[in-house]
């Protein structure tokens, strides 16, 4: 398989999700000729506004940071390279759902209450379209849990599965088989060594709020994880991606934080855990993980 014959589809709950899990990986799949597709399920309208002078725009306030977030992701996908990139069912069919027990839930357009075959035949839709031989999604906690994290893997899932089905709504087009599906993941001895690295700067550990590594929801076993994709070589694009959801995320060096202040590092190495499709030769990522979403596919 030649590199313009590579086709990879992520599919994302908010505008600035795909940049913090797969920006490296998105830019250079991008940079090697492949297919990028990104699926974003809403505008992220309940997100908080780390920048002062647009806190006007805030759900609670004028509710326009939706639209604001739409500018936002372009930016971020220019920094990446990236040119097709959509809105499940359009720009604003789903709205941002906030967490769990939030008034944000209750909204008649929160994706957390969309029906779910609907939004399946959305993205299958695209699926089809596209064609891609890689879907990258959630975990079915949707990584930490959050509302539209789990419906995007719900959505992700269900819309791989009926994308091959022949019988499922023929007037969305052919039907496509996905060959592999990866969730997003972070290793914990990678947050570990993150941890230890802004100590080594001085740093308060991150980590401190959120309790002992094993608990974080987002972080995985070494042994789960099955890919590495090394993106160092483009982590000047997923900074500037990063910096481009400045609603959003603060970057500082090589750590970048969320509203609730949480410290991660900006990884140029992005990690994955194969749940769909036959796991391809070992690369050169360490632990045996595959190097590259695409290993062992034909061609």
């Amino acid at each position: 398989m030649t590199s313009a014959d590579r086709r990879l589809l992520l599919v994302h709950a908010h505008p600035d999700d795909e940049t913090i899990n797969n920006g490296a990986t998105m830019a250079r799949y991008v940079a090697e000729g492949a297919q990028v597709t990104l699926l974003t399920c809403t505008l992220g309208e309940e997100g908080e506004v780390l920048v002062p002078e647009l806190a006007q725009l805030a759900a609670d306030s004028a509710d326009q940071l939706g639209g604001f977030r739409i500018g936002e992701l372009s930016a971020a996908m220019t920094a990446l390279g990236v040119t097709d990139w959509r809105f499940l069912g359009g720009a604003g069919r789903y709205r941002d759902s906030g967490m769990i027990g939030t008034p944000a839930n209750e909204k008649p357009r929160a994706f957390w209450n969309a029906d779910l075959d609907e939004a399946i035949g959305h993205a299958v839709a695209v699926v089809r379209e596209t064609r891609p031989q890689v879907v990258v999604t959630y975990d079915e906690n949707g990584g930490y849990g959050h509302p539209d994290h789990i419906q995007a893997h719900r959505v992700a899932m269900g819309a791989v599965a009926a994308a091959a089905d022949p019988a499922y709504r023929p007037d969305l087009g052919e039907p496509w088989q996905v060959a592999k599906v990866y969730w997003c993941c972070v290793p914990r001895s990678v947050l570990r060594a993150g941890a230890e690295q802004m100590a080594s700067l001085g740093e308060a550990s991150p980590f401190e709020q959120l309790g002992a590594i094993e608990d974080i929801p987002f972080a995985v076993a070494d042994e789960v994880v099955t890919a590495a994709v090394d993106g160092r070589a483009h982590a000047g694009a997923k900074d500037a991606a990063m910096r481009a959801h400045a609603t959003q995320i603060t970057v500082d060096g090589p750590f970048f934080a969320l509203s609730n202040n949480f410290g991660q590092e900006v990884l140029g190495v992005e990690y994955y855990r194969l749940v769909a499709g036959e796991r391809g030769p070992a690369g050169d990522a360490p632990n045996g993980w595959e190097d590259d979403l695409f290993a062992g596919l034909p061609g």
